[in-house]
């Protein structure tokens, strides 16, 4: 049997959870020389350097050798074949536990610092062999004892480093703070992605060096005959597969060591390769003769020293040695006052590539509570992405997710809500557990505390922003707010107070309300905040329905934009105030009481008129007539009712409306009838309700009822259904403005009259498919007698056409088919 075997270290540490009290062993490798394997029939299992073959032999027959748990088998048999996404995370894994074992050390030493005197440098050592295909991986951290190893290699974690910390504290006796030492969590067995043996090297400070190894089935442990050579801390060496070659490559290590894990509180070193342009000296020329040599004595010292210079040349050398790759420390581990803004700049060009313009503005918070997390977030100067993208769309959420410093994942799309994609930024708990993979959290419970405190923080973010700052934000980032609102229910009151918009009282290019604003400045009793809804201000304002209500020295909204009326199904009231949106039904204003009575006067004066229109001139088109209040210079509106669309949600909707073809909810609105208000005090109403009095039969009354119902359409902002009735109409009235008669018709056109017979024939042919089918039958008859004599007509028409056209005309197209046919 041929093998390739070397070793590697193990040093283990508390890894955090939540569930339970058990703890959880984690390692990493430093490097360790290792002997180069050999192949051979009778190689021992075992290959460590110092020691020979009969030496290896021994070792080989007295090794324990033990069969993995159950639950531990089918652990690795999950990952190894589904668990991960990719195969890299098996390096996050295994620095995480190294820098987590590094931890479990460091806080031991501060009660017992002679902990440390075997070896006072706390770092991880990252090499790979790519002659013997190995990666080496060791730490300087706790390390494991015999006993440690058969307990924690074997089994899967169940608890973490906030237990292992709290229980540290509180620890009575040696025996209990080492027992504090945990297991494994299943982070290690992601190294069999990439290996197919393991070979682990572990001394603790209470033990002698032993030696782990498994090919994933079983595994053998064993005393290390070549004494204590690691001092502390765990070596891990794995037998990379033939696919898994690409780890051995020092430029994608760094590439993982970084992107995973920059932010490590501990020193990671790659041994790594450089390429240099190195001075190197000639060949010495071959003896002169001394004749040779006296000629040359006359040459000037200057001469010799460029002599000199030109002996040496510059070659290319691979140069190895131990880089630092981690020399990014995290600043949202340090207080907020002690980071410059230099600093908050240079770390979000670090975390959002491709970026040259600073950040619009920042928070940098820890949290503490339920749970405890660091971050730093930003909010951009420039719009990236549509909030309104497809959520597959939106692989990632542009906010990075660590745990303990090490990266995690930024695709956790509900750690940050839709509205606020736009968002940039770190979070970093000590304390937030990890499903097996590391890929998504172990209890939602807990995201959705961090999401909620991250929201609350960048709300308030955005509200303490100075007044350029924000409108430079407000610009950009309205329609996410806007969004918010309707989706982030929890939040809608906090987010409105950001809203901003036109009012009647506010119109200029830089002035906007704020609805507190509104409300600190609305009128005595007043108990709703009045708007309205247009696709631009100038429509807005001449809108029938804002009228009397701004001559009255009511302020009115004006909601401009698209995102308006969406977001106002979701905002039903600010401050204990309701809304109420001119352009529907159940608009009240405060009156006096003797404003009320003449009011109900009118009422009673126009009732013959409004059931005229209600039950006769418009009874297919409007489910009710009123006398309204609302209105002062225009003679009539449309309104919606209380749960219909306004006209500009219906042009919007309809603009839509390949999507919404098959929609209920849009058929039903779509052909939903509206409210007609009509303004007493107008001259047309006035006029057309004497008209109805005299004679409510009357045509003119009629004509001129659906004429103002089409105006009112208009200026309501609703779009007219039957547009050809309305153009008639139209032009009814220009022919009676104009003195023109009803008959009168067009001139005849005199092109018309040299049509070829051969398109009127075509034009008698589609008049004739209108025709019922005894008809069509008759008519075909008819046709096929008169095809029939047509070549001679034909003719006869030719040699007319001849007569009197000159000679040389040409014939043409229509003329070739008339003597075809």
């Amino acid at each position: 049997m041929k093998h390739k075997i070397s070793l590697l270290f193990i040093s283990f540490y508390l890894s955090k959870s939540t569930a339970s009290s058990s703890i959880n062993l984690v390692f990493i490798g430093v490097l360790i020389a290792v002997k180069a394997s050999t192949e051979s029939v009778d190689k021992p299992s075992v290959d460590i350097a110092g020691l020979g073959d009969e030496a290896l032999r021994k070792l080989t027959e007295t090794a324990d050798t033990r069969t993995f748990e159950a639950q531990v088998d089918r652990m690795m048999k999950l990952i190894i074949n589904s668990l991960y996404k990719n195969k890299e995370i098996f390096l996050r894994e295994l620095i995480s536990n190294a820098s987590d074992a590094l931890d479990k050390i460091r806080i031991l030493s501060l009660s017992k610092p002679d902990i440390l005197k075997s070896n006072t440098d706390l770092h991880i050592f990252i090499k790979a062999d790519k002659d013997n295909k190995q990666l080496i991986i060791r730490d300087s951290g706790i390390g494991m004892t015999k006993s440690d190893l058969i307990k924690n290699l074997g089994t899967i974690a169940k608890s973490g480093t906030s237990d292992f910390l709290q229980k540290f504290q509180s620890a009575k006796s040696e025996q209990e703070t080492s027992d504090l030492i945990g297991q494994f969590g299943v982070g290690f067995y992601s190294a069999f992605l990439v290996a197919d043996k393991i070979t682990v090297i572990s001394k603790h400070n209470d033990d002698d060096q032993y030696i782990w190894e498994s090919d994933s089935s079983k595994f053998s442990i064993n005393k290390d005959p070549r004494g204590n050579t690691l001092q502390r801390g765990t070596e891990i060496i794995l037998h990379l597969k033939d696919e898994a070659e690409e780890y051995l490559s020092d430029t994608t290590l760094k590439d993982i060591a970084r992107k995973y894990s920059q932010f490590i509180s501990f020193p990671i070193y790659l041994w790594e390769h450089e390429k240099k342009m190195v001075d190197i000296d000639e060949e010495e020329p071959k003896a002169e003769s001394s004749s040779d040599a006296e000629k040359k004595e006359e040459d000037s010292v200057e001469e010799e020293k460029e002599d000199k210079e030109k002996e040496k040349k510059k070659v290319e050398k691979t140069i190895w040695d131990w880089k630092q790759v981690n020399l990014k420390k995290p600043i949202w581990k340090r207080p907020p006052s002690e980071v410059t803004t230099t600093e908050y700049d240079q770390f979000f060009a670090m975390i959002t590539p491709f970026t040259f313009e600073k950040p619009l503005a920042h928070t940098h918070f820890k949290a503490e509570g339920d749970i405890n997390f660091n971050s730093i977030m930003y909010i951009p100067e420039m719009v990236y992405g549509d909030v309104f993208a497809a959520e597959e769309t939106r692989s990632k959420a542009h906010v990075k997710l660590y745990v303990r410093r090490v990266f995690i994942t930024d695709e956790i799309q509900d750690l940050i809500p839709r509205y606020l994609g736009f968002i940039r930024g770190v979070v970093d708990s000590e304390d937030l557990p990890l499903n097996v993979s590391r890929e998504t959290l172990q209890q939602n419970k807990l995201l959705r505390l961090i999401k909620k405190k991250l929201i609350r923080k960048i709300l308030e973010l955005i509200q303490k922003m100075d007044k350029e700052t924000f409108d430079k934000f407000y610009s950009k980032y309205a329609i996410n707010l806007k969004v918010g609102v309707m989706e982030d229910r929890s939040n809608t009151a906090r987010i409105s107070k950001l809203l901003r918009f036109k009012s009647s009282k506010a119109q200029g290019e830089k002035e906007f309300v704020t609805l507190k604003q509104y409300v600190d400045r609305m009128k005595k009793d007043q108990k709703k905040i009045f708007y309205t809804t247009a696709p631009n201000l100038k429509e807005a304002l001449a809108a029938p329905f804002v009228e009397r209500a701004i001559k009255m020295g009511y302020e009115v909204i004006l909601m401009i934009d698209s995102m308006d009326e969406y977001m106002m199904t979701a905002l039903t009231e600010f401050e204990g105030h309701s809304f109420q949106n001119l352009g529907k039904a159940g608009v009240e204003f405060l009156e006096t009481d003797e404003a009320k009575a003449a009011f109900e006067n009118l009422k009673t004066e126009f009732n013959s008129l409004t059931e005229w229109l209600e039950k006769e001139a418009l009874k297919d088109k409007i489910s009710k007539a009123q006398v309204s209040n609302l209105l002062a210079d225009s003679p009539c509106a449309l309104v919606a009712t209380e749960h219909g669309w306004s006209g500009h949600m219906e042009r919007m909707m309809l603009s839509n409306s390949y999507k919404n073809s098959d929609d209920s909810t849009f058929s039903y609105q779509r052909n939903l009838k509206r409210i007609l208000d009509i303004n007493p005090r107008h001259p047309l109403i006035k006029e057309l309700r004497a008209l109805v009095v005299q004679d409510s039969t009357d045509e003119k009354a009629k004509e001129l009822a659906n004429l103002l119902f089409d105006t009112a359409t208009l200026r309501s902002g609703f779009l007219i259904h039957d547009t050809v009735e309305f153009a008639k109409r139209i032009e009814t009235v220009m022919r009676k403005n104009l003195g023109i008669s009803e008959d009168a018709i067009a001139d005849e056109d005199p092109l018309l009259s040299e049509v070829p017979d051969a398109i009127k024939e075509s034009e008698n042919d589609k008049a004739e498919e209108t025709e019922s089918d005894s008809e069509k039958k008759e008519s075909s008859e008819k046709k096929s007698e008169s095809s029939e004599k047509k070549p001679e007509s034909s003719e006869k028409k030719k040699e007319a056409s001849e007569k009197k056209e000159p000679p040389k005309k040409k014939e043409t197209s229509e003329e070739k088919k008339k003597d075809e046919l």
